[in-house]
């Protein structure tokens, strides 16, 4: 069988097993190999399976499994991806979004991490229409509203009793 890191159980590589591979298994995971990869994908042994699997088949019998990426881990869509999951928890798209709902949008996006990424500001205010100064006071007035060190910010105007 296939090992995740593409070679096969008697030691030669994916690659080099594809056209002479020893048995119709590994010659169906090493023509999978290079999809699965393009995907993001591992193949992995059977005993390893979880739910979140996809089996490969083959004449009857499951031949692999193979183990897409946490969308939540894979950065190559993740911004596009943090917004759609920020829309659909705000119930609308960030074009339908008032000015307090896109602040809202900002500070949701900055609590999972999007900022982090390359060109994120100008991504993120093309997807509210909005410019990147916008969306960086967005952040800015989104981190100050934030208690620092767990605790919450005193009360100016005193006690309310």
């Amino acid at each position: 069988m296939a090992s995740t890191a593409g070679t096969s159980d008697r030691g030669s590589t994916t690659s080099d097993s594809i056209a002479g591979s020893h048995t119709p298994k590994e010659a169906v995971l090493a023509a999978m190999q290079p999809v699965v990869e393009a995907l993001g994908g591992t193949l992995i042994p059977l005993g390893d399976i979880t739910d979140d699997d996809i089996e490969v088949h083959w004449a009857g019998t499951v031949v692999g499994v193979v183990r897409l990426p946490d969308p939540h881990l894979d950065l190559h869509n993740a911004l596009p991806t943090l917004i759609a999951e920020v829309e659909y928890d705000m119930g609308k798209s960030c074009t339908q979004m008032n000015r307090a709902q896109k602040q809202a949008v900002v500070t949701l996006l900055n609590e999972r991490g999007a900022f982090t990424l390359r060109k994120s500001v100008e991504d993120v205010a093309q997807a509210l229409g909005v410019s990147r100064f916008t969306v960086y006071n967005y952040l800015e007035r989104a981190e100050s509203d934030q208690p620092r060190n767990g605790h919450t910010q005193p009360d100016q105007n005193g006690p309310t009793s």
